[in-house]
């Protein structure tokens, strides 16, 4: 059930870990450009819903790129599809760990010429604790990763709220929640940092799969996960967050799911177990990891290696 669209104060996307131009070497050159297509491609329905919900600001959590000085194809694309976007709608690209904010990056406008061809509408945050007003009665207080590890934790240093503040507070920083004490995480992010600052909502990314932190928290601290899936292991990416905020200031969360390719693993104990997998109608959208675990004929062997012909690509 949807909010009272007059109930709903603010309206956002939250989207983070693009990776523009990661590598696939463990495919052939054909299906690795076809996979890296992929990430740029989701864009654009990631802004099709910022325009569908008519989304007050799409909000890009970081790792937009896989490396500070992406090849130019990427930030060439993404340029393209930014300069189609909406102008009323501002879209604000935060820099990650993968790609942060340094000299000789994609984001140095004295190095590379996505920055300066940005149109007025997309903004780059790079500055710590940037503050825009999103519209009246909501902030965006941000800061970027300006190295590829660190310590510090960005979300706890954003500035608290004030006593007499009563808008909406949007925070947005990228780092990790994972706190296992015998491991230090680059950019460590407290789970309670959003209630402890103040914010409605804290957007996050670098974690690929979507997740809230912790689950059913008051305060939502979100990661919106990799739009595209990279690895089998990332059996929860392929998402954004809808986020919308009552007049109350508190928070609806939407998952929409926008990735074209899902990764999937089948282990095959039989050769009519290997029939069925090569049956499935969906298989042209699937990355597909065949663990044949089967004690087959010589006869049967043949007809496997034919089928897993067939499925190779």
């Amino acid at each position: 059930m949807r909010l009272a669209e007059d109930d709903v104060a603010l309206t956002l996307v939250h989207t983070a870990d693009w990776h523009l131009g990661k590598k696939f070497p463990g495919f052939s050159p054909e299906h690795a450009q076809k996979l890296m297509r992929a990430r740029l491609e989701v864009l654009d329905k990631i802004f099709g819903l910022a325009e569908a919900h008519q989304a007050d600001a799409v909000l890009c959590a970081g790792d937009l790129f896989d490396v500070p000085r992406p090849e130019d194809e990427w930030w060439q694309g993404l340029l393209e599809k930014l300069k189609k976007q909406d102008s009323r709608r501002p879209i604000y690209l935060l820099p990650g760990n993968h790609d942060a904010l340094i000299d000789g990056s994609v984001w140095d406008p004295k190095s590379c010429k996505f920055r300066s061809e940005l149109p007025a509408h997309v903004i780059v945050v790079d500055q710590k604790n940037a503050r825009y007003q999103l519209k009246d009665g909501a902030t965006l207080i941000a800061s970027p990763c300006f190295s590829v590890s660190g310590q510090e934790d960005l979300a706890l240093a954003l500035p608290p709220r004030e006593p007499t503040d009563e808008g909406i507070r949007i925070g947005m920083v990228h780092g990790s929640t994972f706190d296992m004490p015998e491991l230090q995480a680059p950019f460590p992010i407290a789970k309670d940092a959003a209630e402890r600052q103040g914010f409605d909502y804290l957007a996050i990314g670098d974690t690929h799969a979507f997740r809230e932190v912790p689950p059913n928290a008051r305060i939502k601290t979100v990661y919106p996960s990799s739009p595209e899936p990279g690895t089998f292991a990332e059996t929860e990416a392929g998402y954004v967050a809808l986020v919308f905020v009552k007049r109350n200031r508190s928070v609806r969360l939407e998952k929409e799911r926008v990735a074209e390719w899902s990764w999937r693993e089948e282990v095959v104990r039989s050769l009519e177990d290997l029939e069925r997998v090569v049956a499935r109608p969906d298989l042209r959208k699937i990355v597909l990891r065949v663990k044949l675990q089967a004690r087959l004929t010589a006869a049967e062997m043949a007809r496997a290696e034919a089928l897993l012909e067939v499925l190779a690509g």
